[in-house]
């Protein structure tokens, strides 16, 4: 009988989770579902059509309305339209912060991100996934960094895509971002109580991979075949 399998990563900004969920999907030949982008998307479009973050009734509807869809190469479409590099800029990091503390918004996309789970194998990250989005998943990771390391690898990773970035302004950003996640009165940032709490301040990425892996095979070693 197969069997499908759900590996829940929640944690703060920079911690690696992106980077973790797509390398052990790709390992383990399950859906990657970037959960973060999809709020991303609600802000860009909120956004390009003059709507303000503050507007939670209409944000509401365009989170309800909006079509997205994550590829298997990791593109982002929102509405059939590519903005996987869109979403990436430093604007809407922060618009997504905003919006997804909006109520209605996050009802929204739960619903989606559940029926996305329902039918495959996936590997799904963000902030409240192994809290609310899917709390039986087999596979819960708490991943986490400190603040001064995940500055530093959101600088690195913007220059890398040609944005001119500074530390202190990122650190403050995400500091700023940390506080809005964990105190938002709805599915607040934090650890499940069944989660294994991983720290990548000192780890490689190769290495943590295979923690996370070795915490799936130990979650998910039951003899059966599990399901792509």
């Amino acid at each position: 009988m197969s069997k499908r399998i759900i590996i829940a990563i929640d944690g703060p900004a920079g911690a690696g989770k992106s980077t973790l969920a797509k390398r052990v999907a790709a390992r383990m030949g399950f859906i990657y579902i970037d959960t973060g982008a999809m709020y991303r998307a609600v802000a860009l479009w909120s956004r390009n059509l003059g709507v303000g973050w503050d507007d939670y009734h209409r944000l509401e509807q365009l989170a309800r309305e909006a079509e997205i869809e994550l590829t298997r190469d990791n593109r982002v479409l929102l509405n059939s339209e590519d903005v996987s590099e869109a979403i990436r800029a430093p604007e809407i990091s922060q618009g997504a912060s905003i919006v997804s503390a909006v109520p209605g918004v996050r009802r929204a996309l739960v619903a989606k991100q559940q029926r996305m789970g329902e039918t495959t194998s996936v590997v799904m990250e963000g902030r409240d996934i192994g809290t609310v989005v899917f709390p039986q998943a087999e596979v819960k990771v708490f991943l986490d960094a400190s603040p001064e390391v995940r500055a530093e690898r959101r600088v690195k990773d913007l220059k890398a895509r040609g944005v001119e970035a500074d530390f202190a302004e990122v650190y403050r950003e995400m500091k700023q971002r940390d506080e809005r996640d964990s105190t938002r009165p709805d599915s607040p940032l934090r650890q499940a109580p069944d989660a294994m709490y991983l720290d990548s301040s000192g780890m490689t990425e190769s290495e943590v991979e295979e923690a996370l892996l070795r915490i799936a095979r130990e979650r998910t070693s039951n003899g059966k075949e599990v399901q792509r």
